[in-house]
Order: structure tokens, then sequence, then C-alpha cells
């Protein structure tokens, strides 16, 4: 159960990330590179340690699945905000 919550945890960051790289902020997308491929060599180690058990992996899918779209979402809303808020002045 504890990699879905990674799963998550780490799609939010890519997501994150994507967006930062994507407004070139140098330093946080580096910052968060880093702390993604320690999340990555976490999820790897498990899955190798567990490598018969498909259904970790399914969860870790679902888990990246929800973080993604979780993300996703926000983003979309808040930018729905803030151009609701600035045709508004």
């Amino acid at each position: 159960m504890m990699l879905f919550f990674v799963g998550i945890l780490e799609m939010v960051i890519v997501t994150v990330w994507t967006k930062t790289v994507a407004t070139t902020q140098v330093l946080a997308s580096g910052v968060i590179t880093v702390v993604n491929i320690f999340i990555w060599y976490y999820v790897l180690q498990t899955v190798v340690d567990n490598i018969h058990n498909w259904q970790l992996v399914a969860l870790y899918a679902l888990g990246c699945a929800l973080g993604t779209a979780l993300t996703t979402w926000f983003y979309g809303e808040r930018e729905k905000s803030a151009a609701a808020t600035k045709t508004a002045n």
C-alpha cells in the first residue's frame, strides 16, 4: 500500500517538475529532479525486492495515475481562477 502513496507523491513531483521546466525555473527543476531520483530509487528497490508481486506494481501505477490527475486538475483550476481574476479586473 505504501507504493500507492509513493506513486501519488512521485507524480505530484513530476508534474511540478514539468511546470518548473516549462517556465525555465532552473534551480527549482534541479532540486525537484534530485528528490525524484531518490523516490525512484526507493520504488525500484521495492519492486525488485518484490519482483513477483504484480499487485504491488498495479497499486503503484494507480497511485501514479491519481497523482498526475490530481496535480493536473489543480493546475487547471488555478489557471482558470487566475484567468477569471484577470478578466474581472
